[in-house]
């Protein structure tokens, strides 16, 4: 695939949910130009523009965001007919897998990887990303693939999603461990009357220091704990001297 100046446009490497939920989205109404007005408010600058070479890339728009004969009938299908659709759609756009001498229902991942990486400039996250990509849309569109790949490819997401869910309660731990730590060790006034014993300009600080507000993101939480210990060790330290 070649945009009008001739150069190759890379696979598409947007979330495939992202892209299935925007043609979802367009069976309210179809816009006359899909562009930055249009998808502002609904995507992040980064993901909005990997959606925007992902429809390049599957001739669903063109290259001044006009929908093309294939997006409309994507949109208005369900069910088998649009597997059909998405099918025709994959076959045309990714023709240097699926139509040519490489067999997708034989060969491998790092074939496959390799088919793409020979033909684009890929390395890294952006293979692996185009090619979660195609494997999501095959499926999709009812095109079988080896084994080979889709167990790798699956093996490969749950390990991700695994190390994903570990991080974020490994954060939520560490936020409760310096939450009980902060209370504990360093009595935390819960007003500045109570704090009687600190000095006016120990006062002036802690006034000035950012009200803890439960809502924040774990990463948050943890790095006002973090700082409200660090002052309030200052604090305790000096008035010790």
């Amino acid at each position: 695939m070649v945009n009008e100046h001739g150069r190759k446009r890379l696979p598409p490497y947007v979330s495939y949910r992202t892209f299935r939920n925007f043609v979802d989205g367009l069976q309210q109404r179809m816009p006359a130009r899909i562009d930055r007005s249009y998808w502002g408010e609904l995507l992040s600058g980064s993901s909005g523009a990997q959606l925007m070479s992902a429809l390049r890339f599957l001739d669903l728009i063109d290259d001044h965001g006009r929908p093309t004969d294939s997006l409309r009938p994507l949109v208005t299908a369900k069910g088998d007919q649009r597997e059909n659709v998405l099918r025709e759609i994959a076959t045309q756009s990714f023709d240097f897998v699926l139509q040519g001498t490489f067999d997708p229902q034989s060969a491998t991942y790092s074939q496959l990887e390799e088919m793409f990486s020979d033909r684009f400039p890929l390395s890294g996250d952006l293979s692996r990303k185009c090619l979660k990509f195609f494997i999501e849309l095959a499926g999709d569109a009812g095109i079988t693939l080896s084994p080979f790949i889709t167990r790798r490819f699956r093996s490969s997401h749950t390990g991700t999603a695994t190390k994903t869910i570990t991080k974020k309660a490994s954060t939520r731990t560490t936020t409760r461990a310096a939450t009980n730590r902060t209370n504990r060790e360093l009595a935390i006034p819960q007003a500045l009357e109570d704090a009687a014993s600190l000095s006016s300009w120990d006062k002036v600080l802690l006034a000035k220091f950012p009200t803890f507000d439960p809502n924040w993101p774990d990463e948050v939480k943890l790095k006002w704990f973090s700082a409200f210990d660090e002052l309030m060790r200052h604090i305790l330290a000096r008035g010790q001297k």
